[in-house]
C-alpha cells in the first residue's frame, strides 16, 4: 500500500512537469502586454491574469516576478503555497499580495494552460511610500505650549527640513505672512532642505511651510510653523494724567508702545519709608500697550508716589521699566497786598507751580468770590506759571479782595489780594509835606552855609568869654544923640600883665536910638596893645 502512494506521487509530479514543460515552450512563442500598477509600501494588491482562453477553466497558472519563477498553481492543488500567506494565486488566475514590501517591486508575469492565442500578460509593479516622516527644526527659537516658535528681532535663525520619501521626492520652503502669500523662498531633491535669515525683523513674522512631494505618485505633504518676532519698547512706560470737569477726579494713563507682543502693565502705590520702599496697594494690572485708571480726591495725598511698572517677555525681571510721579498739592504765591491811583490800570500777578498734577488756576473777586470772566475791564493772561489780572481803569469799585485760585485733584489753595484804590486828593498832603520838608531842608542848607561864612565872629565872641574869666578889663561905650564931652570920657590905664605878654582891650560901642533904642548895633574893635607904648584906645 505504501508503495502505491509513493507511485501516485511520482506520477503527479510528472503531470505537473509536462504541463510547466509545455508552458515555458508556448511562453517563448508568445507575446505580452506590459502594464504599470503604483501600490503603496504596505498595501495589498491583487494583480490579475489575462491569457486564459475565454470560457475555459484553466488547468495550470503561474506567476514570475524579474523571470523568476515565484508561484504556481494546478488548480487541483497548489504547487507552490505562499509564505505566510504573503502571495496567493486566486481561483481567476490573479495574484494576491498582502502587504507590499519594497522586494515585492518589480516586473510581474502571468501565465496559464490553455492560452488565449499564445497571449501573456506583463505587470510592472512600482511601491512607492512617502511622503513621511517630516521633520521641521526652527533654531535658535522658543517653544511656547501651543506650539508656536518665537526669535528675538535681529538674530539669525535656521530654517531646515526633512522627510523620506520612496523612490524619491521634491522638498520646498514657503511662507505666509500678514502680507505675503504662498512665498516660495527655496526649494529641491534629497531628504533635506534648509535656509537661514539673518537678521530677522518682524516682516518675517509668519507660517513657514515645508512641503515634500513623491517624485513618482506626487503625492503632497506640508508641515507648517507658526513664527513670531518678539521685540521690546525702546524706551520705558510714559505716565501721563488727565482731569476731567470735575477737579477732584483725574485719569492716569500709562502707554508702553513699541513692542510685540503687548507689554503687561500695572499701576500701583509706593511708599516712601526711611531706607527702604514700600509697595502699596495694587490699583490695576492688564496685558495691554495703554492703561488707564480713573481716581478721585479720597484715594490720593499729599506726597503720594504713583509708579506704572512695564513687564515685557524679552526683558529679564532684573531689568525694571516704569514711570512713576510724585503728587503735590497747589501753592499759588503773589503780593497780598496792592496800591492803585483811580484812573490807572493795575495788574495783579499769581504763580503756580508746585502742584502734580497741575492745578488749574482761575481769578476770583470780592469775598463773595465771584469768578472774573475775560472783558475790556478785565484782562486774563497766563505765561508758564504765572497768571496775571489786569484791571483797565480802575474806580472806587473796584477795591476790595481779589482770589488766586488753585485746585488740582488734591486738593484747593487760594491766594488773597487786596487792592487799595486811592483818589488823586488823597496825595495832596503828601505833596505839600514833601514841599515843606524840601522848604526845611533847604532853610537849614542856608543856615549852615551862614553859620559857617561867619566863623571866624563865633570863635572871637567865645574869646572875649575866656578873657572875662582871666580878669580882662573891658570898655564898653554906648553911643547916643546925647552930647558927649571929650572930658567925660576917661582914659584907660595901661594894664600890665605879670607874665609880660601884650594886653588887648575890647572897645564896644553902642548907637541907642535917642527915642525908642532900637537897632542896636554892636561893633566890636579889637586892639592890640604893645607892653613898651600906651596909646590912646578909642578915637572919635
Amino acid at each position: 500500500m505504501k508503495s502505491g502512494y509513493t507511485a501516485g506521487i511520482i506520477m503527479k509530479a510528472f503531470s505537473v512537469a509536462i504541463f510547466l514543460l509545455l508552458f515555458m515552450d508556448q511562453t517563448a512563442n508568445g507575446r505580452s502586454d506590459k502594464t504599470t500598477v503604483i501600490k503603496t509600501l504596505g498595501a495589498n494588491i491583487l494583480l490579475p491574469c489575462w491569457n486564459t482562453a475565454m470560457n475555459v477553466t484553466p488547468s495550470f497558472t503561474r506567476w514570475m516576478q524579474n523571470g523568476q519563477v515565484i508561484i504556481g498553481r494546478n488548480h487541483s492543488i497548489i504547487l507552490t503555497p505562499s509564505s505566510e500567506g504573503h502571495l496567493t494565486i486566486m481561483y481567476n488566475q490573479s495574484l494576491y499580495i498582502n502587504g507590499l514590501a519594497l522586494s515585492d517591486e518589480g516586473i510581474y508575469l502571468c501565465d496559464s494552460l490553455p492560452h488565449d492565442n499564445n497571449t501573456q500578460t506583463s505587470l510592472t509593479l512600482q511601491i512607492v511610500y512617502g511622503p513621511g516622516n517630516g521633520i521641521t527644526d526652527i533654531h535658535p527659537a522658543t517653544t511656547l505650549s501651543n506650539g508656536t516658535l518665537i526669535v528675538h528681532r535681529g538674530s539669525t535663525v535656521l530654517f531646515n527640513c526633512s522627510s523620506w520619501s520612496y523612490p524619491s521626492q521634491r522638498l520646498s520652503w514657503g511662507f505666509q505672512g500678514v502680507v505675503s502669500r504662498n512665498d516660495s523662498l527655496t526649494a529641491g531633491s534629497g531628504s533635506w532642505l534648509n535656509f537661514r535669515i539673518e537678521d530677522i525683523q518682524p516682516t518675517a513674522q509668519g507660517n513657514y511651510i515645508c512641503r515634500a512631494q513623491n517624485s513618482v505618485s506626487q503625492k503632497e505633504v506640508g508641515w507648517s510653523k507658526e513664527l513670531l518676532v518678539y521685540y521690546s519698547p525702546e524706551k520705558h512706560p510714559e505716565c501721563q494724567w488727565k482731569i476731567g470737569k470735575d477737579p477732584s477726579h483725574v485719569q492716569f494713563n500709562c502707554s508702553w508702545f513699541g513692542g510685540y507682543p503687548s507689554p503687561t502693565l500695572l499701576w500701583g502705590e509706593k511708599h516712601q519709608v526711611p531706607s527702604s520702599q514700600v509697595a502699596g496697594q495694587l490699583m490695576e494690572s492688564e496685558v495691554t500697550d495703554r492703561l488707564v485708571v480713573n481716581l478721585n480726591r479720597s484715594l490720593l495725598f499729599e506726597g503720594q508716589t504713583l509708579k506704572c511698572d512695564g513687564h515685557h517677555p524679552m526683558i529679564s525681571t532684573e531689568d525694571e521699566k516704569f514711570c512713576s510721579f510724585t503728587l503735590k498739592s497747589p501753592y499759588p504765591e503773589g503780593e497780598p497786598l496792592v496800591t492803585a491811583l483811580e484812573g490807572t490800570n493795575i495788574t495783579l500777578t499769581c504763580k503756580e507751580s508746585s502742584s502734580l498734577p497741575p492745578a488749574l488756576t482761575t481769578w476770583q473777586r470780592t469775598a463773595q468770590q465771584e469768578d472774573v470772566v475775560p472783558s475790556p475791564k478785565y484782562v486774563l493772561s497766563r505765561q508758564g506759571p504765572t497768571f496775571t489780572l489786569t484791571i483797565v481803569n480802575i474806580t472806587k469799585q473796584d477795591e476790595g479782595f481779589y482770589f488766586c485760585r488753585s485746585e488740582n485733584p488734591l486738593m484747593v489753595r487760594e491766594l488773597e489780594i487786596y487792592l487799595t484804590v486811592k483818589t488823586s486828593s488823597q496825595y495832596t498832603g503828601a505833596i505839600i509835606g514833601i514841599f515843606l520838608a524840601i522848604l526845611i531842608v533847604g532853610s537849614g542848607i542856608v543856615i549852615a552855609k551862614t553859620v559857617y561864612s561867619s566863623r571866624d565872629r563865633i570863635c572871637l565872641g567865645n574869646g572875649f568869654e575866656r578873657m572875662e574869666e582871666d580878669r580882662e578889663d573891658v570898655l564898653s561905650l554906648v553911643e547916643s544923640d546925647e552930647e558927649v564931652f571929650p572930658e567925660a570920657v576917661p582914659r584907660l590905664p595901661p594894664l600890665s600883665l605879670t607874665n609880660g605878654h601884650n594886653t588887648t582891650t575890647l572897645v564896644q560901642i553902642h548907637q541907642i536910638s535917642s527915642n525908642d533904642h532900637e537897632d542896636e548895633e554892636i561893633v566890636e574893635h579889637p586892639l592890640q596893645l604893645e607892653h613898651t607904648d600906651m596909646e590912646e584906645l578909642v578915637t572919635f
